[in-house]
């Protein structure tokens, strides 16, 4: 169901059929049909009853059996549209006319009791992502002053403050401004280990981008928290809600077309005209065979059944909508058919770095001492200074220096500090001069940096990073070395990707090309191209495009949003929350994690394979039933039989998608 309240109904046939048994009337029709055919069968065949007893059960028979088939064959006649269950009407119609109520009935019954367990199984689906709905609890707690009241979570506004009990479900997306607990993301993100939550540490500030806001402190509509209470500001009404712009896509996936499906309805434009050709000609063959019209029409009527194309409707949604619905399960939102099969067939992926394959912030890797330094006076000193700048390297400094230094380590303070433009900075620490920053700041102080000072700078920063260059008074006392450090899991990801055969790994980055070259090495990747603007990361998409037959390109979704419109697959890293990159992206990792990837590829390649073995059964069984029926080798019950029995083959193995396991996520 959408937001305005409308029901998506799948390509195909739609048999939610309810009635005075409730939803599950179609089924119990079905199997009064059977009963009445089985009883009227055995009694005119055993019994020594009236004949109209029997006729009685079949009429039965054709009214259970056709009930829901006659509704539904209106309901699309009246739109001008003539489908299976009018093909069947017919074909039933025409047994009863040839006095066959036995085989009409058959016919009717099992068309309907397939139609009904089709129904059931394709409901399974259904129902991973109805779940989705239900994920969000329907009111909430709202602050006012120090008291709660509970209200629907459609009148929660922007700037609200809701309370979380422990152990229920976040009620909006939100900043924690009061609290600090375990949440459970895997409704959104498919993550198995709850994330540890804490409050902001700036309640008032406004946070209106979803990069600005601290992952610790944000939560989402649908999540589940931990032991103790939170309190949180509304950041996104009901509407808006990652949950509920993630539950919209989900539905809205089931309706675009994969190539194999828009392949299938262009087959089924030539298919069905030539059948019902061919059926009007069956019916003249008695005049070129020694047969009577009965017969050449009971063989017309059989072919009509045998040639029907249920099971090749189905077979493709069937398994897109699984494949969606298990994705969605897993954290991935895989905006419909065509981008499920195209990530399958996959043979190369290009990567943005920062944020995809690093963590996206600079770490402090080597903080090197010279002569009689320690490291940990060299440590005391960067931090003490670095502590009164608000540059994101400075942050870095004193975030990492402090974690290598013992917990009781007392840091003197430092003062006077001042910015060097784009080179360094400079302060006083215990009535000495300090300067930290890069060679250029060293250039016009005294005697500039001497030669084997400089070596093991440009050492350092051959090696892709950042550094820091630290003078205490006159002397040059150690460096400093930072990089945005790839990602715990990169590694490992990129190897399961290569184990499952992507063949090519490239990186596209605006970094520099040594930082490129770097972490390229490190993590495994077969290419790095570095200093790239947005526009020639679209150029390098359309070569690798031009060399490999389908390539991904994986971001953010906001920088690289014009590289993935190029690319065969836009992936997006992160998505939970993010506006833009559920908007550009055919694929969104919602969790922030890279390792989801391979699970998002094995689950394609799964879904592709399937949709191959559906197409096969279905075109198999026509292809193997028309020539039987044509040749008088089949009758109508045994077409029937097969044909139902292929329709339910299709969705079966289509919901095997739904038990989908990656060993290597």
């Amino acid at each position: 169901m959408d937001k305005s309240g409308k029901h998506h109904k799948e390509d195909g046939h739609d048999h939610h059929h309810s009635g005075i048994f409730g939803k599950n009337t179609e089924l119990y029709f079905a199997i009064l049909s059977g009963v009445c055919l089985i009883t009227g069968y055995l009694l005119e065949k055993y019994g020594s009853v009236s004949s109209n007893i029997p006729f009685a059960l079949y009429i039965s028979a054709y009214f259970f059996g056709g009930y829901f088939t006659l509704k539904e064959a209106v309901g699309k006649i009246s739109k001008g549209e003539f489908e299976i269950d009018f093909l069947m009407l017919v074909a039933a119609a025409g047994a009863a006319y040839l006095g066959e109520w036995a085989e009409g009935a058959l016919l009717l019954f099992l068309f309907s009791l397939g139609h009904a367990l089709e129904n059931y199984a394709m409901g399974k689906a259904k129902k991973s992502i109805a779940a989705l709905t239900d994920l969000a609890p329907k009111t909430a707690l709202l602050k006012k002053g120090t008291q709660t009241e509970e209200v629907a979570i459609d009148t929660l506004k922007i700037g609200d403050v809701i309370v979380i009990r422990p152990n229920s479900k976040i009620s909006a997306d939100g900043i924690i401004v009061n609290g600090a607990s375990s949440v459970n993301q895997a409704p959104i993100t498919g993550e198995s280990v709850p994330v540890d939550k804490k409050a902001v540490e700036n309640s008032d500030k406004t946070y209106d981008k979803h990069n600005s806001i601290p992952k610790e402190s944000r939560v989402f509509s649908g999540t589940i928290n931990g032991n103790n209470a939170l309190e949180v500001k509304v950041i996104k009404e009901a509407r808006d809600s990652t949950l509920s712009r993630l539950v919209t896509m989900v539905q809205n996936a089931q309706e675009q077309k994969s190539p194999t499906q828009l392949l299938t309805d262009k087959f089924e434009k030539f298919y069905v005209p030539s059948v019902i050709l061919l059926v009007v000609l069956l019916n003249f063959a008695f005049l070129v065979l020694d047969e009577t019209w009965s017969e050449s029409l009971y063989r017309s009527l059989a072919v009509l059944v045998a040639a029907s194309p249920c099971a090749l409707a189905i077979s493709t949604p069937s398994a897109v909508l699984s494949g969606v619905a298990r994705a969605a399960r897993g954290g991935v939102l895989i905006k419909g058919g065509r981008p499920l099969e195209d990530l399958g067939v996959l043979t190369a992926l290009a990567f943005d770095k920062t944020g995809t394959l690093t963590e996206g912030k600079p770490k402090l890797t080597d903080a090197i001492s010279f002569k009689n330094t320690s490291k940990e006076d060299l440590l005391k000193i960067a931090i003490a200074v670095e502590e009164l700048s608000d540059h994101p390297l400075a942050k870095a400094v004193v975030r990492d220096g402090k974690s290598q230094l013992p917990n009781n380590v007392n840091i003197p303070n430092a003062n006077n500090i001042e910015a060097v433009q784009v080179k360094g900075i400079k302060a006083d620490y215990q009535g000495e001069s300090i300067h930290i920053g890069n060679l250029e700041l060293f250039d016009d102080i005294d005697n500039g940096v001497p030669n084997e000072v400089v070596k093991k700078v440009r050492a350092l920063e051959g090696e892709g990073k950042t550094t820091m260059l630290i003078k205490h008074g006159k002397e040059f006392i150690g460096m400093l070395g930072l990089m945005d450090t790839p990602r715990e899991k990169a590694k490992e990801t990129l190897s399961q990707l290569k184990k499952i055969g992507i063949k090519k790994m490239i990186m596209l980055t605006g970094d520099n090309q040594k930082v490129a070259d770097a972490v390229a090495k490190e993590i495994g990747l077969t290419e790095a191209r570095g200093s790239l603007l947005p526009e020639e990361k679209v150029e390098a998409i359309k070569q690798l495009a031009q060399q490999e037959r389908k390539i991904a390109m994986i971001g953010d979704g906001v920088n690289d949003a014009p590289a993935m419109a190029n690319s065969t697959v836009g992936i997006a890293m992160g998505a939970a929350g993010s506006d833009v990159a559920l908007e550009t992206a055919d694929i969104a990792l919602m969790a922030d994690k890279l390792e989801t990837l391979p699970f998002a590829i094995g689950l394609s390649r799964n879904a592709k394979s399937i949709i191959k073995q559906n197409l096969w059964v279905s075109l198999g069984v026509v292809a193997f039933l028309i020539p039987a029926t044509i040749m008088s080798w089949a009758s109508i019950g045994i077409a029937v039989a097969i044909h139902e029995g292929s329709t339910l083959i299709v969705v079966i193995n289509a919901l095997r998608l739904l038990a989908y396991n990656n060993k290597t996520r």
